[in-house]
């Protein structure tokens, strides 16, 4: 079944509260999904974010990030006023700011928490049991990290860093009132979360999620199991994560994301990440797993090191782990992100996986080589999209191309003015064999380089691109509807 989607981050949906949140200007996007004929809706992870902002550096694996509960909910109800929300309108539209929101959100959540006098609910109550096995640790993880002004776990005192019991019933009995605070905010943000996708779900669009293989280090899935991880007695990392030097980085990338005992996952069924992945299959409905290849082999660089220059492959689960994964959860929907160099054993991995990889026609036009990337090479099962969140918006793509490379693309995309690139580019995608072809909202409205949402490995500069309502037109989704009607993509719209 040919279909077509929009990637679109939920903090860079339009709104009136400094980031994309389940308001209803996220209604009017999935009304806009609708009308342009889609049946995906691809976002970034939406899990708590920290330091550099990343969705890809979460506080939790499990938990949502409070940054998209929608204020005008709390109004409604009483807890919150208008004038008292009215100051966190701050900065531009079209841009995150997010030490601004960090300062103000919680405090206005705190403030509806504190009158919603929310701990005798039975739906909270209910809430807090279904996901006690892993809110409990978020929870008290969070309000200890609070208490030490937000530093990471490993530098916090000897017996609350190795989770000793009496240091633990002394921080649950102190920060009793942060531990319920930060439950009131996962429930509201899974019950905001699950209307909108129901939403969505009712008009005929899934919601593609994604999924990092690796946790932050600075997470509450790290300190609550460090017999997960590749962590030495005293839980400090012994070897991390990231990838080795080529073309594009001299010196590797160091992620410094804690490596898995896969061995030990092993022995216990997988039994955490059958936890995780089926967590992520009842708030999403179809899941994108990031770095697919770190399944079959991974990058291990000492802990310490300043660069990943030396560092080793290591074996990962294999196919192995994907078996048991559909022995348990059934056959669920995944994609694999199997982008950037892979070895033949890769290759095979995915391939009898079963899953769709993914085809970037960003990378396809290199007039050196030959390139599976272009379309004429794909086969049916396969994702294609025209860049992802990590690559520059098309229209800054193609205009800073060079000049033998975009010789190429002219010729291969009949690109006869630069004007049409974008549009040639998103008709590549969109008329090819692919079964499914995701767009970036930025490539349909054709937005330069300031609207790119992520520069990989640097910090500053990222995750803060914003849409406005006003370029959410129905002649945008019009368009966008008869584009995809035209090569086979576009569902009957549900309004």
């Amino acid at each position: 079944m040919r279909r077509s989607g929009i990637l679109l981050a939920v903090s860079s949906l339009p709104g009136e509260y400094g980031i994309g949140t389940f308001s209803k200007e996220a209604y009017a996007f999935v009304d806009f999904l609708d009308r342009a004929g889609q049946s995906l809706w691809q976002i970034l992870p939406l899990g708590p974010t920290g330091y550099g902002d990343s969705p890809y550096q979460s506080f939790s694996t499990f938990a949502g990030n409070p940054y998209y509960i929608d204020l005008e909910d709390f109004i409604s109800r009483g807890w919150l006023t208008k004038k008292e929300c009215e100051k966190y309108k701050y900065g531009p539209d079209d841009a995150v700011d997010y030490y601004v929101i960090y300062k103000a959100k919680f405090a206005l959540l705190y403030k509806a928490y504190k009158k919603s006098l929310i701990s005798e609910d039975k739906d909270f109550k209910a809430f807090k049991e279904k996901n006690s096995f892993w809110l409990d640790d978020y929870a008290l993880y969070m309000a200890i990290k609070d208490d030490h002004m937000g530093s990471g776990w490993t530098g916090w005192e000897k017996d609350i860093k190795l989770r000793k019991k009496s240091a633990l019933d002394r921080c649950r009995k102190e920060f009793a009132d942060r531990i319920e605070f930060y439950c009131f905010q996962q429930y509201f943000f899974y019950k905001q979360w699950n209307e909108l996708k129901t939403y969505a779900n009712n008009k005929g669009i899934q919601i593609v999620g994604d999924i990092p293989i690796y946790v932050a280090m600075d997470s509450s899935d790290t300190w609550s199991h460090p017999e997960l991880f590749d962590l030495d007695k005293d839980c400090n990392p012994i070897n991390v994560a990231g990838c080795p030097p080529d073309a594009f980085t001299a010196l590797g990338q160091l992620w410094g994301n804690p490596l898995y005992k896969w061995d030990y996952h092993k022995q216990t069924g997988y039994e955490w990440w059958m936890k995780r992945l089926s967590h992520c299959f009842e708030i999403y409905d179809i899941v994108r797993i990031d770095h697919f290849r770190g399944f079959d082999e991974y990058y291990a660089i000492p802990f310490g090191n300043e660069n990943a220059i030396i560092g080793k492959w290591l074996p990962g689960p294999g196919l192995e782990f994907f078996k048991i994964m559909k022995k348990k959860l059934g056959n669920r929907e995944v994609i694999a992100e199997d982008l950037g160099f892979l070895t033949d054993s890769v290759i095979k991995m995915v391939k009898r996986s079963g899953f769709p990889g993914m085809k970037v026609l960003q990378f396809a036009f290199d007039s050196r080589e030959e390139s599976d990337y272009l379309p004429h090479t794909y086969d049916r099962n396969c994702v294609v999209y025209t860049g992802t969140h990590d690559n520059d918006t098309t229209r800054h793509w193609y205009d800073t191309l060079a000049r033998k490379d975009k010789s190429f693309a002219r010729r291969y995309l009949d690109v006869k003015h630069p004007k049409d690139a974008v549009n040639k580019m998103i008709r590549g995608a969109l008329s090819s064999v692919a079964e499914t072809a995701i767009i970036p909202m930025q490539d349909y409205l054709e937005m330069g380089g300031e609207a790119r949402m992520n520069f990989p490995s640097t910090l500053g500069n990222n995750w803060k691109w914003r849409v406005l309502g006003s370029q959410l037109t129905d002649d945008e989704a019009d368009r966008i509807f008869k584009l995809c009607k035209l090569y086979g993509r576009a569902k009957k719209p549900a309004l």
